[in-house]
C-alpha cells in the first residue's frame, strides 16, 4: 500500500485500469478525468492485472461505448467505462441486456443532475437513480477513499455473481475533491481478482471454436421464466459484497458496512443517506451525540439489489423515526427512491416512523446545520416530502435551516482563494494539496467551484489542513487564510466571513498600499478590525509580467500562501515552491522553468503588509451591479447571482420551466480585463474589422449625426465618415472596457501598420470617463447608415449585434460567428444550440448574451441535447411551417368572410411579402401594419382571435441549429445526416474547434491526423472526417467550409446564401480554440495561415446555382508552409516532446493527408458542379 494524493475520480480510475481489458469511453463532465486517466496509464506502459495494456477506445456517444464494452465481455474480455447524466441515460438500454445476459463489468459514475427545466453539470442522483430498474447492482462510494475501496469491491465481486456493476459517487463532490489516501499496489489488487470466475467468464465468451448463439428472441411461453432464471445471482450479492468489504479490512484496516449505522446506542431519530453527505451527517450526529442527544445516521452502500434484512438490522432497536434524505426529485412520486426501498424495508417495524425529503440537488450544499435542521423536523412532528437547503415559498415543503454549526476539530485549518478562470489558482491549489501532504504533517483536502464562465469566471478553491482524515464534504466555513486574486472582487462578493480571528487576508491588486484600507466597503473595513486581520496587499499580476509569465499569477501566490500561512517558513516556502515548478514545468523547457522561479525569486519583494486602522473615517460605496430602474427579475434574481448568493433566492422567484429573458449579460459588467484596447482615432480607416473580429462585441461602431453630439462627455470623440453622405456625419469607435476580456483579437486583426486600437491599463479616472463614453454611445441612434451599404462586410458591423458580452474564452473562435449570424437574421433567428461550448456561453443561468432590438425583437434560443439537437431543430421548422400554414388558410377564411379594404390589402401584402421576400425590411414592415389594423378584428369570433394568435408567422423564421464538432461530427451525426436528408429549410452551423472544447480537450473525428488530443495523446493516427463531402453527396444540400479569420467576405457571403437557400444547409466554421494550445490574440492570422498553406479549404456549393456553377473555391492553391503552420500549434508540436522522430513522421503524413483532401475537392468540385 502507498498513499498517494488524489481526486475521486483518479482513485477508481486507478482500480478500473488494474481489473479492465478494455475501456470503452466518451467524454462527459465529471466523470471524464477517469476516462483520461485510464488513457495515462495506458500510454504510459502500465501493466493491467493480466499483464497487458487496457485497450482505450473512444466512441461516438456513450450509447457507443456501453455498447462496446457489451462486445467486449460477450466475446470475453473485461471491459469498464465511465460516464455521467445524459451519458448514463443513453447506456439503460444495454444496461438491460448486461443484466439480462449476466455479463460481468463495472460502469463507474460521477452521479450527476440530469437536464430537466435546466442543464446542470453537478453532482446528485437524478442518473444513477434513472437506472436503478435495469438490473444492475449499484455500489455507493461517499469519499475519495472509498471511491478507491469501493470500486476494488465492484470489480471483485461482478466477476464472482456475473452480475454488472455500477460504481458511483457524487459527482465534483467526490469525483473531483483532492485527497490523500491510501491504495493498494497492483500485487495487492490482484489477490482480489478470483481466478475461478475469471476462467468461468473466459468459458463464456462467444467464440467460433465453441459456438453458439446468445439473446436470441423469446416468445409469451417462456420469456417469462428466463427473466427469473437469475434470480439466484442476485441473492447471493450482498453476502458476496460483504465477504469482499472484510478482506478489504483485512488488508487495509478499513471497516465498512453494506448499510452503516453511527451514534447513540439508543438513538431514536435516524437518518438514511447515500453518498458524500453521510459524512456531513456523520460528523453532524457526533456532535449531537457529545451533546445529549438520541440520534444517528444509517450510510447505505449497496443500493441494488437493496437486502431489507441486513438493511433493517443495520437500526439499534430504540429507533422510533427514520429521516430518509434522497439527492434526486421523482415528481408524482410517493416519495423519492431511497425512501421507498427504506419504507418497505421497515414496513414490519411497529412504532416507526419514516419520513422522506430531498437536498442537494445539483451539488446544493448539505451543511451540519441542515442536518441539525432535518433531526429537528422530524421531532418537531415534521412532515413527509420536505426539502432542505432551499426556501420553498410556494408549496411550502421546505424546512427552516438555523445558524451555522462548526463540526471540524480545532486542529483544522482552513483556506479559500478567490481566482479568476485561467490564472492558474486553481492548479497552484491542486498542486498545494499534494505538496501539503508530501513536505508537511499535515493531510490535505481540496474542492474547487467553479462559475459556468469558460475562461475568466470566477473559481473558488477550499483547502482543509489537519493531522486526520478529512472527510468534510462541504465548504470551508472557518478560513484562517484567505487569498483575493482579483481585486474587482472586493466588495462585490463576501470575501471576509469565513476568516477567523487573527486570520491572514492576502490581495492581489496595483492599489497602492497606503490607500487599499479606504478602498474596502465599510463591511469589510469592520471585519478587518474587529477580527484584527493580518492584510498583504502584492501586485502579483506586475511580478508575473516581469518574470515573462503573462497574466498567470498563481506561482507568486502559492509561494505567498505557504509562507504566510504558517505551514512552513517564508524560506522554506521559496525554496518548496522552486522545487515545485521546476517538476511542474520541467516537460515544458527549462525557460518556463526559470520563468517561474523568478516569479517565486521576486513574490516577496513585492509584497506589503497594510496597516488596519483601529476605526475608519472614509471607506467605498457598495459597487452598484444592477440599476437602479432594473426590472424584479434582475434585482432580485440577477443581482443574487452575480453576488454568488443564489442560495438565498426563494422557489417563488425562479421561472417554473426555466425560461429566461434576454438580453441581461450587460448587467455583468465583470472588468476582467488587466488591460483593454484604446481607440487611436487618429489611425482609424474605418474598415470596421475590429468590429466583425472581437469576440463579445465588446468593440463597436456607428455614425454619428453632428446635432447627437451636443452634450457629450468631454472625452467623447468622433471623426468624420468616410461614408458618402450629405449629412457631415462623425464616426466612432466605441470600446466597452468594462465587458471587454482583454483577448486583443481586434489589435491584433486592425490592418494598419500604425494601429488604430493599442493596449492600455484600466486606469481608475480613465476608466470612469471610458464608462461614462460608453453610456452616451449607447443611447445613440443604431440605424444612421448614410452612404453605407449594410449588407456588406464593413457596412453591417455598424448595426447593433444581437449577441453580446458572453462568458465564452478571451479571444474565443466561435462567438463572432454567432454574433454575424444575429446580424443577418436576429430579428428572425430561431435557435437550436446543441449542448457545448455555445450552448453554456450561449445560455447560463441568470445572464443571457442574446439580445433584442429597440422593438423587442430578437433571437429565440433554446438547448435541448448533447446528441439530439439536428432532430429538435428539425421540430422547430415542423412547427413554423405548420403555424404558417394555418394563418394562411385562417387569413384566406377571414378575408372570405370580409373584413375592410384596409385590412384586407394589408393582410394580403403580407403573405404576399412573407411568401417571397422573407426577411426584407418591407416585408417586416408589411407584418407591422398587418399587427396593427388586426387589433380591430379580436373581437371578431374565433376566426379573428386565431390570425391574431398567428400574426407573427407572416414572416418566416430563420431555423439554425448550431453546435460544435463533437455534436456534429460524432454524437448527433446520425440526426445531423437525417435531418439533411429530409429536404427541410433548414440551417446548420457547426463551430469547428476539431475537439472537444466544452469538456477539456478530448479528441472528436474532425480532430485532424497528428495533432495531440486527450484520447489521443499519441497524436490522431486517423484523419479528418470530411462532413463536407459526406453532405454534399444528397446533392440538394448547401455546404460551406469558412473561416471568418481567413475570408470575411465568403464568410458573410455563406451565411446570407444559406439562408437564402430553399432547403437544408451546412456551414462548417474554422474556429480557433485554446485547445489548440495557441496564442488567442493571434487566432485570426493562424486562420488565415490554415487557409494559406491548404490545411483549410474554403468552398461553398450551391446547388440552386445552374450546372458548372454550383461548386466555388474560394481559396487560391495551397502555397503556405503546411509543417511551419502546425508546428505552430502546441497541439501539433506536443508531439516532439514525446517522440521528435515519431512526430515528424506523423506530422508528414498529415501534410500529404491535406493534399490528397485538396485535390479530392477539387476533382469533387467539378463533380458537382
Amino acid at each position: 500500500m502507498q498513499w498517494v494524493t488524489i481526486d475521486g475520480n483518479g482513485a477508481a480510475a486507478r482500480v478500473a485500469y488494474a481489473f479492465s481489458e478494455v475501456a470503452a469511453v466518451y467524454p462527459i463532465t465529471p466523470s471524464s478525468s477517469m476516462a483520461e486517466g485510464v488513457e495515462e496509464l495506458s500510454e504510459a506502459g502500465v501493466k493491467n492485472l493480466f499483464g497487458g495494456r487496457v485497450e482505450v477506445v473512444q466512441m461516438q456517444s456513450e450509447a457507443g461505448a456501453a455498447g462496446a464494452v457489451h462486445g467486449a465481455l460477450v466475446a470475453g474480455s473485461l471491459g469498464t467505462t465511465f460516464t455521467s447524466s445524459q451519458g448514463l441515460l443513453l447506456m439503460i438500454p444495454t444496461l438491460y441486456k448486461l443484466a439480462g445476459e449476466m455479463l460481468p463489468g463495472v460502469f463507474h459514475v460521477a452521479a450527476r443532475s440530469l437536464a430537466t427545466q435546466a442543464l446542470s453539470i453537478f453532482g446528485d442522483h437524478s442518473d444513477v437513480m434513472a437506472v436503478r430498474q435495469t438490473g444492475v447492482a449499484m455500489l455507493c462510494a461517499s469519499s475519495v477513499q472509498e471511491a478507491h475501496d469501493m470500486a476494488l469491491v465492484a470489480h471483485a465481486v461482478t466477476l464472482q455473481v456475473e452480475v454488472p456493476f455500477v460504481h458511483f459517487f457524487d459527482g465534483f463532490r467526490t469525483s473531483n475533491e483532492m485527497q490523500q489516501i491510501e491504495v493498494l499496489e497492483r500485487d495487492e489488487l490482484g489477490a482480489f481478482l478470483d481466478g475461478e470466475a475469471l476462467e468461468r467468464f473466459r468459458g463464456r465468451a462467444l467464440r467460433p471454436d465453441v459456438p453458439k448463439v446468445r439473446a436470441a428472441a423469446q416468445n409469451p411461453d417462456v420469456y417469462f421464466q428466463g427473466r427469473e432464471a437469475g434470480n439466484r445471482f442476485y441473492d447471493e450479492i450482498p453476502e458476496r459484497v460483504e465477504a469482499q468489504l472484510t478482506a478489504v479490512e483485512r488488508v487495509t484496516g478499513r471497516s465498512y458496512g453494506l448499510y452503516e449505522f453511527s451514534g447513540a446506542a439508543d438513538a431514536e431519530r435516524v437518518v438514511v443517506v447515500m453518498g458524500s453527505a453521510a459524512e456531513t451527517v456523520r460528523h453532524t450526529v457526533e456532535h449531537l451525540v457529545a451533546a445529549g442527544e438520541r440520534v444517528g445516521v444509517v450510510k447505505v452502500r449497496l443500493f441494488r439489489p437493496f437486502s431489507a434484512d441486513r438493511f433493517a438490522a443495520a437500526f439499534p432497536a430504540s429507533v422510533k423515526q427514520v429521516l430518509v434524505l434522497d439527492r434526486t426529485k421523482e415528481p408524482g412520486g410517493v416519495g423519492e427512491p431511497l425512501f421507498l426501498d427504506v419504507a418497505a424495508a421497515l414496513r414490519g417495524r411497529e412504532g416507526v416512523e419514516v419520513l422522506g425529503g430531498r437536498y442537494g440537488l445539483a451539488s446544493k450544499e448539505l451543511t451540519p446545520e441542515a442536518v441539525v435542521a432535518v433531526f429537528a423536523h422530524g421531532a418537531g412532528g415534521g412532515t413527509h416530502d420536505f426539502t432542505v437547503g432551499i426556501e420553498d415559498d410556494v408549496t411550502h415543503r421546505s424546512i427552516t435551516v438555523g445558524e451555522r454549526l462548526d463540526v471540524e476539530g480545532d486542529d483544522i485549518q482552513g483556506a479559500i482563494f478567490w481566482g479568476f478562470g485561467s490564472d492558474g489558482t486553481v492548479g497552484a491549489c491542486r498542486s498545494s494539496v499534494e505538496l501539503i501532504a508530501a513536505e508537511t504533517d499535515y493531510r490535505a483536502q481540496g474542492y474547487f467551484v467553479y462559475d459556468s464562465k469558460k475562461a475568466g469566471g470566477v473559481t473558488t478553491s477550499y483547502l482543509r489542513m489537519g493531522s486526520g482524515a478529512l472527510n468534510y464534504p462541504f465548504l470551508v466555513q472557518r478560513a484562517g487564510y484567505v487569498a483575493c486574486h482579483k481585486s474587482v472582487y472586493l466588495g462585490r462578493y463576501n470575501l471576509l466571513e469565513p476568516l477567523v480571528f487573527g486570520g491572514v487576508f492576502v490581495v492581489n491588486s496595483d492599489i497602492p498600499s497606503d490607500q487599499f484600507f479606504r478602498r474596502l466597503t465599510e463591511r469589510d473595513q469592520r471585519i478587518l478590525m474587529e477580527r484584527q486581520i493580518r492584510v498583504y496587499n502584492i501586485d502579483a499580476l506586475r511580478i508575473a509580467k516581469e518574470a515573462g509569465l503573462g497574466t498567470r499569477i498563481n506561482t507568486v501566490m502559492q509561494t505567498l500562501f505557504f509562507g504566510l500561512s504558517g505551514l512552513v517558513s517564508r524560506k522554506r516556502a521559496t525554496e518548496l515552491i522552486k522545487e515545485s515548478v521546476a517538476r511542474q514545468f520541467a516537460a515544458k523547457g527549462a525557460d518556463v522553468v526559470a520563468m517561474n522561479e523568478r516569479a517565486v525569486e521576486l513574490a516577496w519583494s513585492g509584497l506589503e503588509e497594510v496597516d488596519v486602522p483601529t476605526h475608519s473615517a472614509q471607506c467605498a460605496a457598495e459597487p452598484v451591479l444592477v440599476p437602479a430602474d432594473a426590472d424584479d427579475f434582475a434585482r432580485e434574481v440577477i443581482l443574487p447571482t452575480m453576488k454568488l448568493e443564489g442560495d438565498s433566492i426563494p422557489v417563488s422567484k425562479m421561472p417554473y420551466d426555466g425560461t429566461l429573458p434576454v438580453g441581461t449579460a450587460r448587467l455583468e459588467k465583470r472588468r476582467i480585463a488587466p488591460q483593454v484596447p484604446k481607440w487611436v482615432k487618429e489611425n482609424c480607416i474605418q474598415c470596421n474589422q475590429c468590429v466583425m473580429a472581437c469576440p463579445h462585441a465588446v468593440i463597436r461602431a456607428k455614425q454619428v449625426e453632428p446635432e447627437q453630439l451636443e452634450g457629450a462627455p468631454e472625452a467623447f470623440e468622433t471623426i468624420p465618415s468616410m461614408s458618402l453622405n450629405e449629412r457631415k456625419l462623425g464616426y466612432r469607435i466605441q470600446v466597452y472596457l468594462e465587458d471587454c476580456t482583454g483577448c486583443g483579437v481586434c489589435i491584433e486583426t486592425c490592418p494598419p501598420k500604425l494601429k488604430a486600437l493599442e493596449f492600455t491599463t484600466l486606469e481608475k479616472g480613465d476608466t470612469e470617463a471610458e464608462v461614462e463614453n460608453t453610456t452616451f454611445f449607447e443611447a445613440l441612434p443604431d440605424d444612421v447608415f448614410d452612404g453605407v451599404d449594410t449588407s456588406t462586410v464593413k457596412g453591417i458591423q455598424l448595426k447593433r449585434p444581437l449577441f453580446e458580452f458572453s462568458g465564452a474564452c478571451a479571444g474565443c473562435g466561435e462567438t463572432p460567428y454567432l454574433k454575424l449570424l444575429t446580424l443577418l437574421c436576429g430579428e428572425h433567428l430561431l435557435m437550436a444550440n446543441a449542448t457545448g461550448c455555445s450552448s453554456i456561453f450561449g445560455g447560463t443561468f441568470p445572464t443571457v448574451p442574446y439580445c433584442t432590438t429597440e422593438e423587442g425583437r430578437g433571437p429565440a434560443w433554446a438547448n435541448s441535447l448533447f446528441e439530439d439537437n439536428a432532430e429538435y431543430g428539425l421540430g422547430f421548422r415542423l412547427a413554423v411551417e405548420n403555424n404558417r400554414s394555418l394563418l394562411r388558410e385562417r387569413v384566406e377564411a377571414l378575408l372570405q368572410a370580409g373584413v375592410n379594404r384596409d385590412l384586407e390589402a394589408a393582410l394580403r401584402r403580407a403573405v404576399e411579402l412573407g411568401a417571397v421576400n422573407q426577411f426584407t425590411e418591407e416585408a417586416l414592415a408589411a407584418q407591422r401594419a398587418a399587427h396593427i389594423l388586426l387589433r380591430d378584428v379580436e373581437g371578431a369570433g374565433a376566426l379573428g382571435a386565431s390570425v391574431v394568435e398567428l400574426q407573427d408567422y407572416f414572416l418566416d423564421k430563420a431555423v439554425w441549429i448550431v453546435g460544435g464538432d463533437g455534436w456534429a461530427y460524432d454524437i448527433g451525426y446520425g440526426g445531423v445526416d437525417h435531418v439533411l436528408a429530409s429536404g427541410r429549410n433548414v440551417n446548420m452551423l457547426v463551430l469547428d474547434t476539431e475537439v472537444y472544447s466544452n469538456t477539456g480537450g478530448q479528441a472528436s473525428k474532425a480532430t485532424p491526423m497528428g495533432a495531440v488530443a486527450k484520447f489521443a495523446e499519441s497524436g490522431m493516427r486517423s484523419g479528418k472526417k470530411n462532413l463536407g463531402y459526406l453532405c454534399m453527396n444528397y446533392g440538394h444540400v448547401y455546404v460551406a467550409q469558412i473561416s471568418m479569420g481567413a475570408n470575411r467576405v465568403q464568410t458573410q457571403q455563406a451565411f446570407t446564401e444559406a439562408m437564402a437557400y430553399e432547403g437544408p444547409s451546412l456551414i462548417i466554421a474554422y474556429s480557433p480554440c485554446i485547445a489548440h494550445g495557441i496564442n488567442m490574440m493571434e487566432s485570426a492570422k493562424i486562420a488565415k495561415d490554415a487557409v494559406e498553406c491548404g490545411y483549410w479549404p474554403l468552398y461553398r456549393f450551391d446547388p440552386s446555382l445552374p450546372k458548372g456553377e454550383r461548386f466555388r473555391w474560394d481559396a487560391h492553391e495551397p502555397r503556405g508552409d503546411f509543417l511551419n503552420f502546425v508546428q505552430n500549434e502546441r497541439r501539433f508540436r506536443a508531439l516532439f516532446d514525446r517522440s521528435p522522430e515519431e512526430a515528424e513522421a506523423l506530422l508528414e503524413l498529415a501534410r500529404k493527408e491535406s493534399q490528397r483532401n485538396w485535390r479530392f475537392l477539387q476533382r469533387l468540385g467539378a463533380l458537382m458542379s
